[in-house]
């Protein structure tokens, strides 16, 4: 390998490292600051936001089933349950052609 393959390596791998020290010295400021509250929620709302960005465009069908699936994560607060009964109504929506 030549000279500027090895640069290519020392500077990504010192950008991905600086990335997550920087990471790492922000995630402890935060912690320490007045707005520690938003990291305890933080989780579920990124877990929230990838379904919805998913749903976006998707059909009936799909929507009715997660519906299905949050009605039962709702009550069970299960997450086993959840995703069969997802994954069914969604194959039984399939089935009937919706």
């Amino acid at each position: 390998m030549t000279f500027p393959f090895w640069m290519l390596i020392v500077v990504l791998a010192t950008a991905a490292f600086s990335i997550r020290v920087l990471g790492l010295f922000a995630g402890n400021a935060i912690k320490s600051s007045r707005f520690s509250w938003m990291l305890d929620d933080l989780p579920g709302l990124i877990v929230v936001s990838l379904v919805a960005s998913s749903l976006a465009d998707q059909s009936i069908g799909t929507w009715i089933a997660a519906a299905a699936a949050l009605a039962v994560a709702y009550v069970t607060n299960h997450v086993i349950w959840t995703m069969c009964v997802g994954v069914a109504a969604y194959g039984g929506l399939l089935w009937f052609g919706l």
